[in-house]
């Protein structure tokens, strides 16, 4: 059923899309020999050290999810390295629907329980939108330049600092009271949707046993640090990607405050990833933003989307492809795998996917 869903949404995208083209083809001129020719002036040397530090961020992951993993079975810091860069291939090829992956494939490397690897997992991706959310509030609070719409942005910054500090106080409750936020939520939501109400409650116990990894302010302190570490190798693959444009002016003299701009956004495309289609509507959200927000002309915002793509999402696939190989693993066949795993665990699996998305 969501295959199903993901597939007709990418097809209403694509007739958008379509639509689009038509409309704007006499309207809009797009010189594709200058897009070709900002490629290749780049800074070749600056895309290396952008796709060094994604891989680099790669090692990151596989340490923190180890050592989520430490009161219930120790592994060596790098021995989930695979599962990372596997996992992230499927999800850049097959699309969203491939985000279990990563907890299905540490649940059979480790022996231990796939419910415990989901629980992992959503622990893992509050750590990231919370370290995305301090960077990117910290740079724009502190930023001296001018910024587009500054009125707007210190709003959203100040909003998402305050949303990392309810988010860390959540954690802290959830982690102390889960069972009763839980049982609460269940009878507050129960009386509108008794679905509802266990859908809530059984993401805060799943959410919970999570937590259960974290026993000390040592092991939390060791995962923020982890997590804020590798949001900072990925916002200089960022910016390194962004001034390897040298032949535009604005992308050249791209300054930190101005590339969490360009992060956001990117953040905010790829959170809808469709397999293959997804890719183009992401580079186009991104130039979008190059466009209207710095005045990026139009062929270079396009490369650079285009690269910011292939460096921070899909330069990982070559060496998920070759891993998968070599570990005799399908993309496909593990991602059907994990879902219905994740639909055993849970009797949910749509309320599975709300909670790590």
């Amino acid at each position: 059923m969501k295959n199903k869903k993901q597939w007709i949404l990418g097809l209403v995208v694509l007739v958008a899309l379509a639509f689009l083209l038509v409309w704007g083809r006499d309207r809009m001129h797009f010189d594709f020999g200058v897009f070709r020719a900002q490629l290749a002036q780049a800074d070749w040397g600056k895309i290396g050290i952008g796709t060094g530090c994604i891989y680099l961020a790669y090692l990151f992951r596989s340490v923190r999810w180890a050592l989520l993993l430490r009161h219930n079975k120790k592994v060596p810091p790098f021995s989930l390295l695979g599962t990372q860069v596997i996992g992230f291939t499927a999800v850049a090829i097959i699309g969203r629907v491939a985000d279990p992956v990563r907890p299905y494939l540490v649940a059979k490397k480790t022996g231990l329980p796939i419910s415990s690897q989901i629980a992992v997992y959503i622990v893992e991706r509050m750590f990231d939108l919370g370290s995305m959310a301090l960077i990117f509030s910290v740079v724009l609070l502190t930023a001296s330049e001018a910024l587009p719409h500054p009125e707007l942005l210190m709003r959203v910054a100040k909003g998402g600092l305050l949303a990392t500090l309810a988010m860390a106080a959540f954690t802290v409750g959830v982690r102390l009271a889960g069972g009763m936020i839980a049982a609460f939520m269940e009878r507050t939501l129960g009386v509108f949707s008794n679905k509802l109400g266990h859908s809530v409650g059984q993401k805060i116990r799943t959410f919970q046993t999570g937590l259960d990894t974290l026993r000390s302010f040592t092991d939390f302190g060791a995962a923020a640090l982890l997590s804020v570490g590798m949001w900072i190798l990925i916002t200089l693959a960022y910016l390194e990607t962004t001034r390897a444009f040298v032949a535009s002016p604005q992308l050249a003299a791209m300054t930190l405050p101005k590339c969490m701009v360009l992060m956001a956004s990117s953040m905010v495309a790829s959170g809808f990833q469709l397999p293959i289609l997804g890719w183009f509507t992401q580079i186009g959200l991104v130039a979008a933003a190059m466009s209207s927000f710095f005045g990026v002309a139009p062929e270079p915002a396009a490369a650079c989307g285009a690269m910011l793509l292939l460096v921070t999402f899909l330069s990982i696939t070559p060496a998920g492809l070759i891993w998968a190989q070599f570990e005799h693993v399908s993309l496909r066949k593990i991602t059907e795998e994990s879902e219905i795993g994740g639909g055993e665990l849970q009797g949910d699996n749509a309320a599975v996917s709300d909670m790590v998305d």
